[in-house]
This record gives C-alpha cells, structure tokens and sequence, in this order.
C-alpha cells in the first residue's frame, strides 16, 4: 500500500433496521489532504465519521486507517486521531487553560504549560487562555475544542460539521485555521459539512455523498469543469446584448434572459473575450460576474443520480 494513504475505506455500509444509512461507500484520504465530507443533512455523512471512529460498528465493509486495519487495531490507530463530533463538550465554568490541561491528562499526555499555551496560541485563544469557558461565543468554544483534539498531537485530525451554528466571523475563524492545520502543522484533515461554499474554499479533495451513496470523488479542479463557467452580467439594453449573442461563437442553449439579466456557459478562458465583444458592440454593463461553484455542481450531479428514468 502506498504511504501516502491515511484512511483507505472499502465498501462501506451502515444499515439501521432497514434504513440504509451508508450504502457500500469507498474513498481514500491521503497524507496531507483537507478532505471535504459533503452531502446534505442526513446524506450519512456522520454516521461514517462515526464508524472510522469506532463509535458504532459497520454492517460490511472494510476501514484501514494509517495502512492498519481498523477492527484489529483500534487503540494504536486512535491515539493518533484528533476529533470534533458536533459541539465539543467542555467545562463552562473552567478556564480554556484549565480544560485543554484536564482532557491533556485524561489522554495521558505528559506536556508542559508552554505547550498547553502554545496549542492554545494556535487557534488563536492565547489571550483568552485564562478566561471561563462560559464567557465564549460558540466559535470560541468550537477552536478550543479543536485545541483539545489536537493535544496530543495527531496526524490525523477529524472534524464533524465544525461551523455548524456559527456567525459568519466564527465560520471564517474555523475555515482559516483549518487551513493552517494543513498548511503550517501538516496535518491530514478530514472535514464533513453540508455548506457547500465552505467545502469549496478549504478542500484540496471532496467526496460527495447523497442519501448514504458516494456520488462522486476527487480534486475540486476535477469536479468543476472549467468549459462550463456561467457568466452574468446586468445591462440596460439586454434585447441588443442576446442578439449579438445569438449571432456570435458563444450562442448555445445555455443563453437565458431575465429582464435585464443575461446568463450563459462559455469556457472559462474565453471570458475576457466576451466581455470585450460586448463593450466593443456598445453593450452598456452594470454588473459582471462568474461563477462555476460547487454549489451548482452539488445540485447537478444530485439531480443526476436520482433522475427519474423514461
């Protein structure tokens, strides 16, 4: 097996009386990925997190974690993961210095004030090391919970909705030190989350799971191709615009009108292009924008795969 595979699972399945809650998934993580879990609530992305964490027991499958298998090994390959399911479960009425040293203890870790403060310096609680738990906002208990997933110092770091409840700042928070976990500590991340736009901004790989099924894997550069950006933009005189645009390279059935709104799929390199093709023709534009997200692949490849058949 190569060594760059951190977690390598094989035809996963969970079934809860006769709720197929996982469906023979498979995927791998490799050392050094931020690896963006994303489906909708319910797509049975927790209940996965929750077998490669030994909390519940799969129905078939195989799960091998650090090249070990997982059923066989249970104790070496978890005292090498740092993890968040939901909210983490702290002490409200102790100090952020005073948690991260007991759940330090209780993980058997022997480490230094200098390095309980260091941790805490990471995700950026430094200032607020001696303050009580029950004074934070949710974000701040959100990276100490992370601070005390990662107190042990594991190579593999797994987070379960970690933005879930979180005003925009503190989403921003948790996105930037993810980032830094890979970055600047190398650590493997795996992240689960149904708000797509998050996903797209931190993963280097995604899986996308619906209704307990892998719909699809790989790079977001895989995933998104770039002939199908879409392209908007706001003009006065929109009847002129579609008409260029009908006669021109770029028409196609993707071309849409609303009101003074125009929207079409060209290649992402032909954009600066088109958008000359417009000025040049003395198409007036208010507003001009891409985008080629996730969001909208999300809901093409969905629809997709439970299209029905005729």
């Amino acid at each position: 097996m190569p060594s760059s595979e951190i977690i390598k699972v094989e035809n996963l399945s969970k079934q809860f009386s006769k709720i197929n809650a996982v469906n023979n998934i498979s995927f791998t993580v490799n050392k050094g990925d931020i690896y963006g879990f994303l489906g909708q609530n319910g797509a049975g992305k927790s209940t996965t997190i929750r077998m490669l964490l030994t909390l519940i027991q799969p129905t078939s499958g195989s799960i091998k974690i650090f090249g070990k298998d997982l059923q066989h090994n249970k104790k070496v390959i978890l005292k090498n993961i740092g993890a968040i399911i939901e909210k983490p479960d702290v002490y409200k009425f102790l100090t952020a210095y005073q948690n991260l040293k007991i759940f330090a203890e209780l993980s058997g870790c022997k480490v230094s004030r200098e390095l309980l403060m260091s941790q805490l310096e990471m995700v950026g609680l430094g200032k607020r090391a001696h303050d009580v738990v029950k004074t934070f906002s949710q974000g701040m208990k959100q990276r100490l919970g992370i601070a005390i997933a990662l107190v042990h110092n594991p190579e593999l770091v797994i987070l379960d909705e970690p933005t879930n409840g979180l005003d925009p700042q503190g989403i921003a928070d948790i996105r930037n030190l993810i980032k830094s976990l890979s970055q600047d500590y190398h650590k493997t991340v795996l992240i689960s989350s149904h708000l797509l736009n998050e996903i797209e901004q931190v993963a280097t790989r995604i899986l996308i799971i619906d209704k307990g099924k892998k719909i699809i894997e790989g790079t977001k550069q895989e995933l998104l191709d770039p002939n199908q950006t879409i392209v908007e933009f706001e003009t006065t005189d929109a009847e002129k615009a579609r008409e260029i645009i009908i006669y021109s390279k770029w028409n196609s059935d993707s071309l849409s009108q609303f009101y003074n709104n125009i929207s079409l799929s060209i290649p992402y390199q032909q954009i600066p292009s088109f958008h000359k093709y417009l000025v040049e023709n003395g198409i007036p534009i208010f507003s001009f924008h891409q985008r080629n997200s996730l969001e909208d692949y999300f809901i093409k490849v969905t629809k997709e795969q439970y299209a029905p058949t005729i």
